[in-house]
């Protein structure tokens, strides 16, 4: 079978007045579908950069990316945008939402840019929204909710097309530590219902959820390993969480 992303000796450089600062030098790398990767990396490692790659939100200055079967290295914008809208969910650690905006209509957004109806758009959203154990908060806007809950939304809107990998950037970076376990604990759910998932992640403790580790420095991959201490969320910590959100 076919790896899922394909990168092959990709490079990125900026050009800064008179500095070229290689961002990335020469990076490799498969992931099959269904497989949950944490990449880690100091500041100035290259892990943000190959992100933004791997997301189509930008493009490499050598080398090539395929992802589900599409060379994406060469794409134009346009092209770009479209690959992201039908093959990639963002999960962002600023959460990304509108504040104008419903939780339903926040879900829905991706949607539009698909070009179905309004109903069609509403009723996809809503169920998105029971996936993550938000049924109920379905009219209230991002300041009507917690911080975990405004996740939830994102994670909802990040699964809506049902795309081909989860890119989740420091998802719990803005969350206390029981709201952290929370997502984890969601994040988990999708990868057991056989999503791809990519973890960005400076924190151990995050990375340790991942099936596999992937470490990079000074614009290189410095290790690639499964992860055999694999830390799962108590998921009757959870419900009882759960339970008592949806008392309030």
């Amino acid at each position: 079978m076919e790896p899922l992303i394909t990168i092959k000796d990709i490079g990125r450089k900026y050009v800064i007045g008179a500095e070229t600062i290689h961002a990335l030098k020469s990076v490799s790398l498969t992931i099959n579908k269904g497989e949950f990767v944490a990449l880690m990396g100091p500041s100035g490692s290259g892990k943000s950069t190959l992100m933004n790659i791997l997301g189509c939100l930008d493009t490499p200055t050598k080398g090539e990316y395929i992802l589900n079967g599409i060379n994406v290295s060469h794409m134009s914008d346009n092209e770009l945008a479209e690959v992201r809208n039908t093959e990639i969910g963002f999960v962002f650690q600023t959460f990304n939402l509108l504040p104008r905006n419903t939780a339903l209509d926040n879900v829905a957004l991706p949607l539009i840019y698909a070009g179905i109806n309004k109903e069609g758009r509403q009723e996809r959203a809503r169920q998105a929204l029971e996936n993550v154990g938000l049924g109920h908060r379905v009219t209230h806007k991002p300041n009507e909710l917690s911080g975990g809950q405004r996740q939830r939304v994102a994670v909802a809107r990040a699964l809506i097309n049902n795309p081909s990998i989860i890119l989740a950037d420091e998802p719990t970076g803005n969350l206390d530590t029981k709201t952290s376990i929370e997502i984890m604990g969601l994040i988990e759910d999708i990868h057991a219902k056989g999503n791809t998932i990519i973890l960005v992640t400076h924190e151990e403790d995050i990375a340790k959820h991942a099936h596999r580790i992937v470490r990079m420095r000074d614009g290189l991959i410095e290790d690639d390993y499964p992860n055999t201490n694999i830390h799962k969320v108590d998921r009757s910590k959870i419900l009882a969480d759960d339970a008592e959100i949806a008392s309030k």
